[in-house]
C-alpha cells in the first residue's frame, strides 16, 4: 500500500503526539511543524506531501493566511482546517479558500483518520467496496437473463447494469469494468431476443395495455397531456440521443435545481433513429400513419431532404387531434447562439400551455465522434463520452434555461428520442443503390444477408413501418453489430468500429429515460 505524507502544522504540536503516534500506527508518515511559515518552507523544500493540517489560530503567520499563500503555489493540495473556534465567519473563509475538510478541536483520533481516508484513500475504498458489491450481485443479473423477463423487468435490469457502470467509474478497477461490460453484452443479446419475440405484439391494437410498455407514439398522450390541464405552462425539453446513462450524470446538477418528480422509461418504436422515433414523438402516430396521414409531411427513405423538418407541424396536428385548444411553441437548438436566444425568450413563453425543445447537442455530438479524429480522442468510451457529456452541459445554455426556469412556476419533462450504442461488431450486408445508408438499419428491395445476428422485418407493415414497394423489408442490427458492405470492407469497417451509432436494437437505444420536474418555486 502506498504510504502517504501529511504535513502537520500547530503551534502546539507537542500536545499532538498521541494523534501523530496513532496515524503513524496506521501507517501514515506525519511530519511536524510549529507554524505556518515553516509549513511553507517545508513544502518547498521536501515536498511532496499528500495532504497538510493547518491550525487556524497560530500566531505569527495564521492558519488562514498560510492556506491562502499554500494554495497559490500548491492549488491541488488538500489542505484540513483544525480550528477551537466555531464561528461562522472563519469557516466561510476557510470553505471559500477551498479547503478539503473542516475539523474542531478537541480532536479525536477515528476523527482524524476518518478525514485522511476519506481525502487520500477514499478512491480505493470505494473501489474495492464497489468491486466486492458488484461481485455479490453479478451471479443474481447473470441467472436473471434464464428468466421470463417482461419489459418492466428488462427496463430494471438495465437500470441496474447503467448504476454499476456509474459506479466503476468512481474507481479504477480495470478488470471488473470488463466483467461488467461483459455482462452487458450478454444482457444485450438476450434483450434482442426478447426484442424479437415480443415488438411486433406490442404495436398490435389487439395485445392487452399491461403487457406492452410505453412506445415513443404513446408519450405526448400519457406523460405531457395530463400535465397542461394545469396552471403552469409546461417545457417539454428532448435532448437527442441522450442514453440513461447520461440522464444519471446530468441528474445531481438538475436536482440541484428542480424537484423530480418521477423518473420513468419508456421503449423507442424501431427505426432508433430521428426520421421515425422522434417523429413518433411529436405525432403521436406510428410511421406507417404518419405516412398515410400526413404526406406532405413525411419525408419517406428514397425521398431528397431532411426527414424532421416537420416536427412543429405534426405537434399541431396532435393537439388538435387531442382537442387542446392551448398556445405552444417549438424550438430546435442546433448550436449555442440558438440555445442563447431561447434563454432571453423565456419570459415570453411563459404565456403559452406547452413549449417544446429540441437539443440536438447529444446527437451531433455521437455524429462529430464518428467523423473527426478530435471527438473519437476525447470519448474512446462510454465513460469518456458520458464525462464528456457532463461537461458540455454544465457549460450549456440548456442549463442556463433550466436555471432561469427553476425559477418559475413551471412543470419540465426532460426525454430523448433514442439511444445510441458503440458498436464494434461488423455484419456484411448487401442491397442496391437505393438502400439507406444508416449503420444500424437498412431499408431496401434487394438486402443479403446471412446469419442470424439480424433482426429481420419482412412484413414492415407489422412493424406499422411503410412500404413502399412491394418487395420492401428492413433489417435491423442487434447488439453491438453495425452493417457493412463487401466493396472497400475493411476501409468500412476500421472507419466506423468504436463509434456510437443508433438505428437498431439493443438497451442502450431502445431503454429511454423521462423525466417530471417540478420547480422548488412552487
Amino acid at each position: 500500500m502506498q504510504k502517504f505524507r501529511i504535513l502537520w502544522a500547530d503551534d502546539e504540536i507537542d500536545l499532538l503526539k498521541p494523534h501523530i503516534l496513532f496515524l503513524e500506527k496506521k501507517g501514515y508518515e506525519v511530519v511536524p511543524v510549529n507554524s505556518g511559515s515553516d509549513a511553507l518552507e517545508l513544502v518547498e523544500e521536501r515536498g511532496p506531501f499528500d495532504i497538510v493540517f493547518l491550525d487556524e489560530n497560530m500566531p505569527g503567520m495564521s492558519g488562514l493566511e498560510t492556506l491562502a499563500t499554500l494554495k497559490r503555489s500548491r492549488p491541488n493540495l488538500p489542505v484540513v482546517m483544525i480550528t477551537k473556534s466555531e464561528e461562522e465567519h472563519i469557516m466561510e473563509e476557510a470553505i471559500g479558500s477551498q479547503i478539503a475538510d473542516y475539523l474542531i478541536k478537541p480532536l479525536n483520533p477515528n476523527q482524524i483518520l476518518l478525514s485522511v481516508k476519506k481525502l487520500l484513500e477514499n478512491k480505493r475504498i470505494v473501489t474495492e467496496r464497489t468491486t466486492m458489491n458488484y461481485q455479490q450481485e453479478f451471479r443474481d443479473i447473470a441467472m436473471a437473463f434464464g428468466d421470463n423477463l417482461d419489459h418492466e423487468d428488462w427496463a430494471e435490469l438495465y437500470k441496474k447494469l447503467v448504476y454499476w457502470e456509474l459506479a466503476m467509474d468512481q474507481g479504477d478497477d480495470n478488470g471488473m469494468a470488463e466483467v461488467l461490460d461483459m455482462q452487458k453484452n450478454e444482457a444485450n443479446t438476450n434483450f434482442a431476443k426478447f426484442i424479437q419475440d415480443e415488438y411486433t405484439e406490442w404495436l398490435d391494437a389487439k395485445t392487452d395495455a399491461e403487457d406492452k410498455p410505453l412506445l415513443s407514439h404513446q408519450v405526448l398522450r400519457k406523460k405531457v397531456v395530463p400535465l397542461l390541464n394545469e396552471e403552469r405552462p409546461v417545457f417539454f425539453i428532448v435532448i437527442d440521443n441522450l442514453r440513461f446513462d447520461q440522464w444519471k450524470v446530468l441528474e445531481p446538477q438538475i436536482a440541484e435545481l428542480f424537484n423530480v418528480e418521477e423518473e420513468s422509461h419508456y421503449y423507442s418504436i424501431l427505426p432508433t433513429t430521428t426520421a421515425y422515433a422522434r417523429n413518433a414523438l411529436f405525432s403521436g402516430l406510428l410511421p406507417d400513419e404518419m405516412a398515410r396521414r400526413h404526406k406532405d409531411w413525411w419525408v419517406g427513405e428514397d425521398d431528397e431532404g431532411g426527414k424532421n423538418n416537420h416536427e412543429s407541424d405534426f405537434l399541431g396536428a396532435f393537439l388538435k387531434q387531442e382537442r387542446l385548444d392551448i398556445k405552444y411553441s417549438y424550438h430546435k437548438i442546433l448550436n449555442t447562439q440558438k440555445g442563447k436566444a431561447l434563454v432571453e425568450n423565456l419570459p415570453n413563453l411563459m404565456n403559452n400551455g406547452l413549449n417544446a425543445v429540441v437539443y440536438n447537442f447529444v446527437d451531433m455530438l455521437s455524429h462529430a465522434r464518428t467523423d473527426m479524429e478530435m471527438i473519437r480522442e476525447l470519448a474512446p468510451d462510454e465513460s469518456a463520452y458520458r464525462s464528456l457529456t457532463q461537461s458540455w452541459f454544465a457549460h450549456s445554455p440548456l442549463l442556463e434555461a433550466l436555471r432561469r426556469l427553476s425559477q418559475m412556476s413551471v412543470k419540465v419533462v426532460i426525454t430523448t428520442d433514442h439511444g445510441t450504442i458503440r458498436v464494434k461488431r461488423p455484419f456484411k450486408i448487401v442491397g442496391d443503390r437505393k438502400v439507406n445508408t444508416n449503420l444500424r438499419y437498412k431499408q431496401g428491395k434487394n438486402l443479403g444477408y446471412d446469419g442470424k445476428d439480424v433482426f429481420p422485418a419482412l412484413r414492415p407493415e407489422n412493424f406499422h413501418l411503410p412500404k413502399p414497394n412491394l418487395s420492401t423489408t428492413f433489417a435491423f442490427a442487434i447488439e453491438d453489430y453495425f452493417f457493412a458492405y463487401p466493396n472497400n470492407y475493411n476501409h468500412y469497417v476500421n472507419f466506423y468500429r468504436d463509434t456510437f451509432q443508433h438505428g437498431g436494437v439493443s438497451l442502450e437505444e431502445m431503454i429511454i429515460p423521462i423525466i417530471s420536474l417540478t420547480s422548488k418555486n412552487g
